[in-house]
């Protein structure tokens, strides 16, 4: 068995692990370990990729927010082009959806009722009569989620950290206050540090260390590619309904995303689409626009893992010393990713966060008991 020793093995190279990876690699010797062939296989690859302030409870979107001067300006040489490209998001509220329209607005940062009219010149295949009223965020944006992904992963090995495919973390022991984490391609990695990214798989590996799992629940979330002709999609922006039962948003330019928005609880797996899911998905699209769909061109699946508050789980463990856990980013690891890595490495170094103490309680993984 070949020992190799770091400073700090970060388990799960999506983009949780990736980020957080880089951010402790800047003074740390690091080791991402990935049980895939591929970094970011199950989650990362199959995200649909638009960084949207008014999406998830608070703490996300502080670290949402804190993200944005990252994917504006990333740091020379992280990324060949522009991580971002400017896409609106449109909420429709049908009657049944007016009140929490109100209190979206309300409560929201950036948002503003728009007229009916204003969507309907925006999105000309709006069904009329099926939205009662809507709102915009104006300031939302694509993210190139595998420019993201490489760049984190760029920046680990220019610091000198290790990414180790095709190494799923097995027995995993602390001894004379070192981590060891034997892995399936037979090498043992050893650091005071182990950082808990694995998302889905995040209760197996506190299990696999001898420490209470939090009680994630991986669910699906399915997507299709549909042709959304005669109409040119290209600068439309994102749609959805108040309620998230649906959304569509604008694929290669020629091609439109349509999903159900589902949240089905799943054992962690390499999970694919289920028919049924794709079916209403489109169904629900078309309540709310014209558009003809003669044929599914591709459907996919991923993961979306929370915690059982649905807030995030960044922090250390309560029973094991140098255990820390970075999990539970739910459809939001992309946009957080960068405040996310630094978040991670600062609590790793007692370094005072960016983030608020309420954010700090509210993510806390010990709160869980």
């Amino acid at each position: 068995m070949d020992t190799q020793d770091f400073d700090a093995v970060v388990i799960g190279a999506g983009i949780a692990g990736a980020s957080a990876a880089a951010a402790l690699a800047a003074d740390r010797r690091v080791a991402l370990l990935e049980a895939e062939e591929q970094a970011g296989y199950h989650t990362t690859g199959r995200s649909a990729a638009i960084w949207i302030l008014n999406y998830g409870p608070p703490d996300v979107r502080a670290l949402t927010g804190l993200s944005r001067p990252f994917f504006e300006t990333p740091p020379a040489g992280f990324a060949e082009h522009p991580l971002m490209r400017r896409r609106a998001v449109v909420f429709l509220a049908p009657p049944d959806q007016t009140a929490a329209l109100a209190a979206m607005l309300a409560e929201g940062s950036g948002l503003r009722e728009a007229a009916l009219a204003e969507i309907a010149a925006l999105v000309p295949a709006l069904r009329p009569g099926y939205a009662a009223a809507a709102a915009i965020e104006d300031d939302a944006f694509d993210m190139d989620a595998a420019a993201l992904h490489q760049g984190f992963l760029r920046q680990l090995r220019r610091a000198g950290g290790a990414l180790a495919l095709r190494h799923r973390a097995g027995r995993i022991a602390r001894r004379a206050g070192v981590w060891e984490v034997e892995t399936s391609a037979g090498d043992l990695f050893r650091a005071k540090v182990l950082v808990n990214a694995a998302g889905a798989w995040g209760d197996e590996v506190a299990a696999a260390a001898g420490l209470r799992p939090l009680g994630l629940v991986p669910c699906r979330r399915t997507a299709a590619i549909v042709d959304p002709s005669p109409y040119d999609v290209a600068d439309w922006p994102l749609v959805n309904d108040v309620g998230h039962s649906w959304y569509a948003r604008p694929e290669a330019r020629t091609r439109l995303m349509v999903s159900p928005a589902d949240e089905t609880p799943m054992t962690p797996q390499d999970v694919q689409p289920d028919e049924l899911d794709v079916a209403i998905g489109i169904d629900r699209m078309q309540q709310a626009l014209a558009i003809p769909v003669r044929r599914v061109e591709r459907a996919w699946a991923g993961l979306r893992t929370f915690t059982p508050d649905r807030s995030l789980a960044f922090g250390r463990d309560g029973a094991g010393e140098g255990f820390f856990w970075c999990v539970g980013q739910g459809g939001y690891g992309i946009q957080t990713a960068p405040a996310a890595g630094r978040l991670v490495a600062d609590l790793v170094a007692d370094r005072t966060p960016a983030v608020s103490e309420a954010v700090l309680a509210a993510i806390d993984p010990r709160r869980f008991g």
